[in-house]
């Protein structure tokens, strides 16, 4: 019998869908159902990785809250991005990736019961996480359109902020590849400053962006910066998926709480992971931009490929979705027919949001090159069209 916490806990479908796709054992099925990536890290973090394998200081529990150039590295980079100064001392802590970092966000935060704002759909992960710490998800839609994902401005201006303590907010967002424009961003920032909340920022793939967007980060709006709390991530834009390692960056008072609760988490990150991502952080090299023109290749293959399916176009990120509900199925059903007509795994979206994202499929374009994504426009028709 599990405990009440656990409740409304919800499978987030890539763990049975991945743990299937292995079973088959088999190199003909497309993997794109887990934000996984066969772009590799940058060099000088691998270089850098394999020598504190030998240093004996990467073998300890100090310092607690992150080695220091990690700390320099990641509030600079926040610094950079939002065009404000952030002290490492006391405004940036590490986590053992992003989603502990916002795990330990909403620990320093949420009392229980209170809200927490998040578009529909929206990574489950996260909604799993604001229910773990006691909080109560409130969703504010996604439109969908043929130009791809549109925050509902018009229904967050509607929602009550009485009991909203957090607005979590992902630019690219995950799974959509929603990116916020500045009108958007302006939206979130009028709420939380309705609600006198606090603004989390999930900004995990923020330069994976399409089209020549550019990065908008909201604590740069006017009178924001003690109100966002940055939690930035190795795992997608440096491509560090296995070194587990995340920063949060905000205001002291905010940042002060979040190491408390880090401290009584994970208490301390990986060793040899942390100087690796400060190096990746710091090295004009890193690849991000290389492979997000990558990344767009992939997804304007898979746009047509997939034409037939009209699928909302994704504007960053690594992965898009496809509605269903028009070949009478839903999201669970057309994966199960994927895998075992068309060798393709996909994750259902049911749990990502509200009921309706029951009825999308995601397809992640982030693991498998342009030389095997051709042709799954063909393998998505022999699976689901009868």
């Amino acid at each position: 019998m599990s405990v009440s916490r656990l409740d409304h806990i919800t499978p987030i479908g890539v763990e049975q869908m991945g743990e299937l796709a292995d079973s088959l054992d088999d190199p003909a099925v497309l993997r794109l159902e887990n934000l996984d990536t066969d772009l590799r890290p940058p060099r000088s973090a691998l270089d850098f990785t394999r020598d504190a394998v030998e240093d004996d200081d990467a073998n300890s529990y100090l310092p607690f809250f992150g080695l220091d150039s990690i700390r320099r590295a990641a509030a600079g980079l926040v610094g950079r991005q939002s065009g404000l100064e952030y002290d490492w001392k006391t405004e940036c802590v590490i986590s053992a990736g992003g989603l502990s970092g916002v795990l330990n966000v909403l620990l320093a935060t949420l009392e229980p019961g209170d809200e927490v704002l998040m578009t529909d759909p929206i990574y489950v992960g996260l909604i799993n996480r604001v229910r773990l710490a006691g909080g109560v998800p409130r969703y504010v839609p996604l439109i969908p359109s043929e130009q791809g994902w549109r925050l509902d401005t018009d229904a967050l201006a509607e929602i009550n902020p009485e009991r909203v303590a957090v607005a979590l907010a992902m630019s690219p967002s995950m799974p959509t590849g929603a990116v916020f424009d500045r009108r958007e961003w302006q939206a979130w920032v009028d709420f939380c400053r309705r609600a006198d909340c606090w603004l989390l920022n999930d900004c995990a793939m923020e330069r994976i962006l399409y089209d020549g967007r550019a990065v908008i980060h909201p604590a740069s709006f006017p009178d924001m910066r003690e109100r966002v709390i940055t939690v930035g991530s190795a795992s997608k834009e440096y491509r560090m998926i296995g070194w587990r390692v995340g920063w949060v960056v905000g205001p002291a008072r905010a940042v002060a709480e979040v190491a408390r609760v880090s401290i009584s988490n994970v208490v301390c990150q990986t060793g040899i992971a942390m100087g690796a991502v400060a190096t990746a952080i710091e090295d004009p090299d890193d690849g991000i931009a290389a492979c997000a023109r990558e990344l767009e290749r992939r997804r304007d293959l898979v746009l047509e490929e997939l034409r037939d399916f009209n699928p909302v176009p994704p504007h960053g990120g690594w992965s898009l979705l496809i509605d269903v509900s028009s070949l009478g199925l839903d999201g669970p059903a057309a994966s199960r027919r994927l895998l075992e007509r068309g060798k393709i795994a996909a994750t259902p979206m049911i749990n990502w949001g509200g009921a309706d994202t029951g009825n999308y499929v995601r397809v992640v374009f982030s693991n498998e090159p342009v030389e095997r994504l051709r042709g799954v426009g063909e393998r998505f028709r022999a699976a689901l069209f009868d």
